[in-house]
């Protein structure tokens, strides 16, 4: 099974998908990593993407996803995955692709991002992100959990839910 942690840009996916990956001995992608210099460079201007810019950044993380498919080993990616046609694309990689949808309200998301620094997207693209983002269907293998509280509440219930997915008993935190 994946899990691709799924949200607008400044939900916290990386941050809580990095941290299950972790807590549950898991591969992790960061998409972001797989976009061509094109995307960021274009997404830094302040540009939305297109489809046709999405196309091979969605196939190269839905090939990430089935080189580990075949190896049988479950993974853990964060990637927006806004709309059911760019979560389809995923599911090429692999049937068993669980989706974790973080999801919140805009003006907390635009605070996160306005505070961020070093990264390529801008907080004037929430808007478009947020137009664009079709949310889970019933029908869609998915979850969807609440980013109004920290980080380390989130990321025990992701924690759960992946762990419950995997049918494992998850790993307790280190207390400091």
């Amino acid at each position: 099974m994946h899990f691709v942690f799924m949200g607008v840009s400044g939900s916290g996916k990386s941050t809580v998908a990095e941290l299950v990956a972790e807590r549950l001995s898991l591969p992790f992608a960061e998409a972001d990593e797989f976009h061509p210099r094109h995307n960021t460079t274009k997404m830094a201007r302040g540009e939305p993407l297109t489809d046709e810019d999405r196309g091979p950044w969605l196939a190269a993380l839905a090939q990430w996803i089935a080189d580990h498919e075949s190896g049988g080993q479950p993974t853990v990616m964060a990637c927006s995955a806004l709309r059911r046609a760019y979560r389809q694309r995923l599911r090429e990689g692999a049937s068993s692709v669980h989706f974790v949808h973080l999801d919140g309200p805009r003006d907390l998301i635009a605070d996160r991002l306005r505070q961020r620094s070093g990264h390529f997207m801008p907080v004037e693209l929430l808007d478009s992100q947020m137009a664009t983002l079709e949310p889970l269907r019933p029908d869609e293998n998915g979850t969807t959990l609440d980013i109004s509280r920290p980080v380390p509440q989130i990321t025990e219930d992701a924690v759960r839910t992946v762990a419950a997915a995997l049918g494992r008993v998850p790993r307790a935190r280190h207390r400091r």
